[in-house]
Formats: structure tokens, C-alpha cells, sequence
């Protein structure tokens, strides 16, 4: 009996452990750019439906606080992948040469960066030129305040004067009028501005992508060393996304549910619509539906790593084929996400 038994249990054991061994999760940390808020929901919601684990990924998301700090997160090993803005990644390439272990963006995701001026139409400020001799105002670090040398040159602005804060008090400063115009990202600012009192019909959108400045946005990231040792890992976890971004395009209103879960304190409402208006002016773009959902254009590329050079005086220049790595990308099909374009 003894031996039976002792036979019955090494069997046991062992189907135990095969049967764990062919669903072995393998675990990724992600990291946002920004807080659980509307555009949040394109990775939360392969996590709350179950797309990642079907892909044999254990994948835990975890809110940012800047696109700089979650670079520099996956860079020193503490997450695996994240999300981040294109030009933020270029700088950190440019500025830190000899890092071991930069990151490199898989997979684009905002075609075009949300970057854009606001001001009030009562400022008399319409257009681009109207910026000339103004004051602008924004954190030091936000990524339309870094780019704007970009736009100022496409958009011949001259003198113009800037005013630093705190994220919170961008757009109080822009209302009380100690400034003219601010830059942030446009479903960012906008309703902050609505959340101050300001009609949606009395404020001036004056997107980058609009006015001659065709940078990248935000991109999913992936630590050189997951891309070494994995690079099944990655196209599972990109394939799965890409599922789960065109659930979320289609259904935003749905989608928020997995925002909702994740920050029990934010307003639906507001996030729905902040959701709606990243996907039709930085997800769904012209631009994206031109080069496809998660890719780039080559030439484009390379003209960002030199405006970004420029504008944002790095130490050396951005060499655009070490920042980019498209061949773990899903196939064609997998990528037809995007929903048809709004009429």
C-alpha cells in the first residue's frame, strides 16, 4: 500500500506541476505616463477582460506621474514596460549615451502628440501668430513647453515669455489671467478649463499637429532586456493590447468601467469624454489611419529625432533607428483596430 500510495503521489505531483508549468504566467510591470484618467482605459481593459492572462502574461499597470519618470523607471529595471512620450524617450537616449539599458518604443499608440496652445478667446488670440510678445505659461517639464520651439518655428511666434507652475495651476493661472496661453495636452487642458468654468466654445485649440509640427505622441516602451531575453513576451503583450484598444474605441463608454475600478473617485462623465477626444485627435488620427495603428513612418521618425535634437538641446544627437523596434509587432490583422472615421 505504501508503495502505491507513494506511486499515486510522485504521479500526482507530477501532472500537478506540468499542469502548472503550460499555464505559467509570465509577469510584466507596466507603467502609465500620467494617473488613471480616461486614456488609462486602453490598458486596463486587457487587464479586466482577460486579454493579457490568455496570453500568458501576468501584467500589473500601475499609475505615472510624467512620461520622464516612467522612462527612467523601465530604463533602471523597476518596470518592464511602459507608456510614454515619444520625445521624452529621444531625450533620455540623447542625454544618457552610455546607460545600459534604454528603452525602446514598440508600439505607437498616440500618431500624433496631443500637444496644442490654449488660450481664451477674450485674450483676442485666434492663431499661432497671435502668440508673438505673449505670456505663456506651463510646467517646466510638459512636453508642448519642451516642443514649443518646434511649433514657434513652424509657426513664425517670436518674444515670447514664459511663466512656470505646478501641473494644478496651469489653467487657474491661464483663467485669472496672469498668462495668455498655456500649453498642455488638449484633452488634458481643455477640461480642466471646463472644470473652472470655462465654456468649451470660449476656449482656442491650437493643436501642434495642426499647425506644422508632426511629432509622435505617446508610445508603448519596452526594456531592451525583456526585448532580449522575451521578445515572445512582448508581441503577446502587444497582440493582446491591441485587442483590448479596439474594445475600447469601440465602446469608450464601456471602457471607462476599468478606470472606474481601478480610482473609485473619478468622474465618469469627464473621463468618457476625456477617453473620446484622445482617441479621435491622437488614436484615430489622419495620420494613424494613413500609417496604420502602431506604426511609424521612417522619414517622420527621423525629422522628430532632429527637431527634437534641437529643440531640446541634448547632449548628443537622437539617432532615430536605436529608439524604435518594430518587429514584435502583431500582424496586419491584429492591428486593423481603429474604428471608422467620424464623418
Amino acid at each position: 500500500m505504501n508503495k502505491r500510495h507513494f506511486i499515486q503521489t510522485t504521479a500526482a505531483l507530477a501532472a500537478t506541476l506540468a499542469f502548472g508549468n503550460a499555464h505559467a504566467q509570465t509577469a510584466i510591470k507596466f507603467q502609465l505616463d500620467w494617473r488613471f484618467e480616461g486614456p488609462a482605459a486602453f490598458f486596463l481593459q486587457p487587464v479586466a477582460k482577460g486579454h493579457f492572462k490568455a496570453a500568458g502574461l501576468d501584467v500589473t499597470v500601475d499609475s505615472g506621474n510624467g512620461s520622464g519618470g516612467t522612462v527612467t523607471r523601465v530604463a533602471s529595471g523597476t518596470y518592464d514596460m511602459g507608456f510614454a512620450d515619444m520625445a521624452a524617450l529621444m531625450e533620455f537616449h540623447a542625454n544618457n549615451p552610455d546607460a545600459p539599458n534604454k528603452p525602446v518604443a514598440v508600439m505607437m499608440v498616440y500618431n500624433n502628440t496631443p500637444a496644442a496652445v490654449l488660450a481664451l478667446k477674450k485674450s483676442g488670440i485666434t492663431k499661432p501668430a497671435d502668440l508673438s510678445g505673449k505670456k505663456l505659461g506651463a510646467p517646466v517639464f510638459d512636453a508642448g513647453r519642451k516642443g514649443f520651439p518646434i511649433f514657434e518655428k513652424a509657426n513664425n511666434i517670436s518674444n515670447v515669455a514664459w511663466t512656470s507652475m505646478d501641473p494644478p495651476l496651469r489653467e487657474t493661472m491661464l483663467v485669472r489671467g496672469d498668462i495668455d496661453a498655456i500649453t498642455g495636452f488638449s484633452f488634458t487642458s481643455l477640461l480642466n478649463l471646463e472644470a473652472r468654468g470655462v465654456k468649451a466654445e470660449d476656449v482656442v485649440i491650437m493643436p501642434y499637429a495642426d499647425h506644422g509640427v508632426k511629432l509622435y505622441g505617446n508610445a508603448i516602451i519596452a526594456s531592451p532586456k525583456l526585448i532580449a531575453e522575451n521578445p515572445a513576451a512582448v508581441k503577446a503583450f502587444l497582440t493582446a493590447f491591441a485587442k483590448g484598444a479596439k474594445e475600447v474605441m469601440a465602446n469608450p463608454t464601456a471602457a471607462i468601467d476599468t478606470v472606474k475600478a481601478r480610482d473609485g473617485i473619478i468622474n465618469v462623465g469627464l473621463e468618457t469624454r476625456r477617453l473620446q477626444l484622445a482617441i479621435d485627435s491622437v488614436v484615430a488620427s489622419p495620420d494613424a489611419r494613413a500609417e496604420g495603428f502602431g506604426q511609424v513612418n521612417p522619414g517622420r521618425l527621423a525629422l522628430m529625432a532632429s527637431q527634437v535634437s534641437d529643440a531640446y538641446n541634448t547632449k548628443t544627437r537622437i539617432n532615430p533607428a536605436t529608439i524604435w523596434n518594430g518587429s514584435m509587432l502583431p500582424a496586419a490583422a491584429d492591428l486593423n483596430v481603429l474604428p471608422p472615421a467620424r464623418k
